[in-house]
């Protein structure tokens, strides 16, 4: 694939579910950070109804890459928060900007929603480029500050611990 070949980017439709899954699959096979499930979690999300956006990355008619969001709570939240991943691309066309369009297609929805901020758990050394930062007035029970990432699309004063749905720790 070539860095300059267009890529779309579209909500899901239902044909697609199968090759989400598969690309969420081959995308965490390789990560040592992995729980081997995400692909799992986006079903469960979509079964429960709580996918708030599926978006898939398209190139040369082939999905290439997957973003999902889902609500969150913020135990001192006045706003609304979502929760972004698993992000998935094929590992043949990592590094090729798919990941970032996908990205930033989730961010300017969350704008439109008038979210007031995302929440998400990752490498700060790929998100921190998206506006993502470590905030110590916002948690995850169990998991690492380091790796808890979030980002306020608006000027908040929102904090507290952090729930995502169900879905990620079935």
């Amino acid at each position: 694939m070539n860095i300059n070949m267009p890529i779309l980017i579209r909500e899901e439709q239902p044909s697609d579910i199968d090759i989400i899954r598969e690309v969420t699959e081959l995308a965490f096979r390789d990560c040592p950070y992995s729980c081997k499930r995400e692909h799992l979690v986006i079903d469960l999300l979509r079964k429960a109804d709580a996918l708030a956006l599926s978006l898939v990355a398209i190139s040369n008619s082939e999905i290439v890459g997957h973003i999902a969001l889902s609500p969150v709570s913020v135990s001192e939240a006045k706003g609304r928060w979502y929760g972004l991943g698993p992000i998935s691309v094929l590992p043949r066309v990592q590094r090729m900007g798919i990941g970032s369009a996908l990205m930033n297609a989730a961010l300017s929805w969350m704008q439109q929603q008038n979210a007031v901020g995302c929440v998400l758990v990752g490498d700060p050394k790929y998100y921190i480029r998206f506006g993502f930062t470590n905030d110590p007035s916002l948690t995850v029970e169990g998991v690492p500050p380091a790796v808890t990432l979030s980002k306020r699309l608006y000027p908040n004063e929102d904090k507290g611990v952090v729930r995502f749905h169900g879905a990620f720790t079935e």
